[in-house]
Order: structure tokens, then sequence, then C-alpha cells
């Protein structure tokens, strides 16, 4: 019986121990899976393997805020750099293509009359010309713009002012100046004279340039004269055609549009006498540009020539009201085509006139009335897309002056215009849509 009790104490004993080692083995295991479970998540979290959560937390977050920090300053450092980013304005791109230079200096631009535009497609920059306008409160067209409760707005259809507004450049005749000075010019039949916060209608039109090169613009003396190209000086229109003296009058007008540089000179035969109403510049007094003599006007479209791509001559000529052409104009036509005109354009008459290519170069020698008093007309704005090739379409867009209105034609009316503008014309070619080409 001893041995058998023995036997079996010892049998107790053996599984007592072996089950003890199992359960030691077991929580141990369990432990160690633990703690590589936590060291893992610590590593992911950017904590050192050594960190036992929850063994010391005060120990714990010291050893944190301490292995944390360097990260912290630079993500401050980010932090920073990206709030400065947001703050502070990129810096802006200086100008592009071939006439970067001139672009980023100001004050040459200023000194030789340059302006920079922006064009609505690349490559190309579109042009629309008007002519004779008038502003004066005394006359039937000023009378009843400021009648109108929408001003301009409701004297010019709204198609129209599309057409000018959305022109890269829009160009008009401003036939009279601004000013509450002057005396009238004594014995001249119409003598015109607009206020001076009248010139802000130009921009409402659209205008990105107008010629004062016409027999109007010293309508009410040399005071008015000057205070027109103060004022428009100061509403920021550019003019061309008049200045200070004949260095300055006969300057062109030079824009930078779509990588292009475009000049505008503008010039007037009118009056044909010697000592006319409207005083030419000299080369110390004020006045406008005369062209009668033509040596001048040649000289600087040939320097415009040398110093643009496309060379624009807006010119007042031509006898009022019929649509044959005169001598002066057929004998200068050619002389400005040869000495660099690319586009010449006409005004003065207040009527329509032909339109001719003369030695290559498309000659619109009257675009006739477009805002200026109350009569019947047929009119227009002629509209040039140019591009690096240089001009690219010329489009005669018809219109009609009544009842101190201009609108835009359409259907037979506008037809009717398209055919009369064929019939003198002859040597022309103008589509249903007014497009013109040579033939």
């Amino acid at each position: 019986m001893k041995k058998r009790r023995r036997k079996k104490h010892v049998m107790n004993l053996v599984f007592v121990f072996w089950t003890t080692f199992i359960g030691v083995f077991l929580v141990g295991m369990t432990a160690l899976l633990i703690y590589h479970t936590a060291a893992g998540k610590g590593d992911e979290a950017g904590n050192p393997p050594e960190e036992a959560a929850g063994e010391n937390p005060a120990l714990s977050e010291a050893v944190t805020v301490q292995k944390k920090e360097p990260e912290s300053q630079v993500g401050q450092e980010n932090r920073e750099e990206k709030e400065l980013q947001e703050t502070e304005p990129e810096a802006e791109e200086g100008p592009k293509g071939k006439y970067a230079d001139i672009l980023a200096d100001s004050e040459y631009m200023q000194a030789n009359h340059i302006y920079a535009k922006e064009t609505a497609a690349e490559g190309e920059v579109t042009l629309v010309f008007a002519g004779d306008i008038l502003f004066d409160p005394g006359y039937s067209i000023m009378a009843r713009m400021l009648q109108r409760a929408n001003g301009i707005f409701d004297s010019i259809s709204e198609d129209l002012i599309a057409e000018m507004q959305n022109a890269d450049i829009f160009m008009v005749n401003n036939e009279f100046p601004y000013s509450d000075r002057g005396s009238p010019t004594p014995e001249k039949q119409f003598t015109f004279r607009a206020k001076p916060e009248y010139a802000d209608i130009l921009h409402d039109m659209g205008a990105d340039i107008v010629s004062l090169a016409n027999n109007h613009a010293y309508d009410y003396g040399e005071e008015a004269f000057l205070d027109t190209m103060d004022i428009l000086r100061n509403i920021e229109m550019p003019f061309v055609g008049a200045g200070r003296n004949l260095e300055e009058a006969s300057a062109p007008i030079y824009f930078i549009a779509g990588d292009m540089k475009i000049a505008v000179v503008s010039a007037t035969q009118i009056e044909r006498l010697d000592n006319p109403d409207t005083k030419g510049a000299t080369e110390t007094t004020p006045g406008v540009f005369r062209c009668w003599n033509p040596a001048k006007l040649l000289e600087i479209v040939g320097e415009a020539k040398e110093n643009s791509d496309f060379v624009i001559v807006y010119i007042h000529w031509g006898t009022e009201n019929t649509d044959e052409l005169d001598w002066a104009q057929l004998d200068q036509a050619p002389k400005i085509a040869d000495a660099g005109a690319d586009l010449i354009i006409g005004d003065h008459p207040h009527c329509l006139q032909p339109i001719q290519y003369v030695n290559g170069v498309p000659v619109v020698y009257s675009l006739g009335n477009f805002l200026f008093n109350s009569r019947e007309l047929d009119t227009c704005l002629v509209k040039a897309v140019v591009t690096e090739e240089g001009l690219e379409s010329l489009q005669f867009i018809p219109a009609l002056q009544k009842n101190c209105t201009t609108s835009m034609l359409y259907g037979e009316e506008k037809e009717r215009v398209l055919s009369y503008m064929r019939s003198i014309s002859p040597k022309v070619s103008i589509d249903a849509e007014g497009y013109i080409s040579a033939q």
C-alpha cells in the first residue's frame, strides 16, 4: 500500500510540474506577443520600441514629447512656408515675345507713344474703324442722345456696340474739340465743341484711339484745341494726328498686340488752303498734321513701316457728299501705299466712297458719317483681322444712320448697301457677308 501511494504521489508531482510549466510558457509567449504588438504600433506612431504603454505614463509622455519635437519643428516650417506661399503673390512673369524688351520698359513706351493691348485670339489682332462722330449738344445727334435714358447705348444698336467693344483696337474720327473755352472760328459755317465730360462716351463706345486730324478739331481756337488733347490724355484715350508741335502731331501711335506691333498714322488734306482755319502744326506751334503736301506724311509712313509689322493710315480727304473720288485722293493713295502703308482708311466726305486695291494695298476711301447728324445715310464699320503674315481679312459691315441713331443692317437692306458698294468698287469683290478681296 505504501508503494502504491508513493507512486501515485510521484505521478501527481509530475502532473503539477508539467501543468505549471506549460502554463508559464503560454503566459510568457502571450506577454511576448503583446510586447511586440505594442512595439510595432509604437514604431508606426513614431514612438520608440522601448516605450511600453501603461508602464509609466509620465515617462512615456516625456519620451513622446522629446521624440516628436524635431518633427513638430519640421511641420511648423512646412506650414510657415505654405502660409507664406498663400499670402505672398506669385512672382509675375515678365513680358514674352519679340517685343518683350519694349513692353518691360514703360518709360520707353510712353516716350514713343506705344500701348500694350491684349487680344481676344492668339496670334491675330482685330481692328475696327468707324467714320465721323459729333458730341456737340447744340446739334441734333447729341441733343437726342442726352434725352435718351441710356445715352450712347440708345443711339448705336447693340450689335454695332458689340463689334466696337469686342475689337482689339477700335478707331473713330473725333470731329470736334472738348472744351468750355475758346470762341468759334469767325465766318466758318459749322463750328463744333463738346463738353469735357462727354469725352468719357468714347470709352463707352469701346474706342481705343481717336483721330484729331480733321477740319473741325480747331473750331474754337487754340485754347479749346489744347484742352482737347489734355482731356483725352486725362481719360487715357490715345489720339493721333494732332499735337503741340509738328513732331507730336505727326507721330504715329503704336500698339503691341498679339506679339505684333501696329502703327497708326493720321493726317488731313482739308482744308486745301495755305492759311486754313484748322491750323496745321509747325515746329513750334500746335495744330493738326496736314498732308496737302504729302512729303512729311510719306516720311512718317516710311519710318512707321521700319518700326512696326503693320501700318494703318487714317486720312481725312476727298470731296463732301459725293462718291466720286477727287484727284488728290487718287494722287496720294499710291504714294502712301508705296511709302509703306498696309491699309488706308479715309473719312471726311460724310458719305460712303469706293474701295480699291492700290499697288496691292486696300484703300477704303470714305467710311461716311457714323454718328454725326440727323440725316438718313448709309454708313458702315470696317473690320480688319491682322496676323504676322499680314492682312488676313477685311470686312465691310453695313449700317444706317437714321433719326439720330446708327443701326446695323440685315437682310434686304444689308444687301442693298453691299450692292451699292460693289457698283462703285468695280475692281473689288465683296461677298454676301461683306468680306472684301481684290479681283
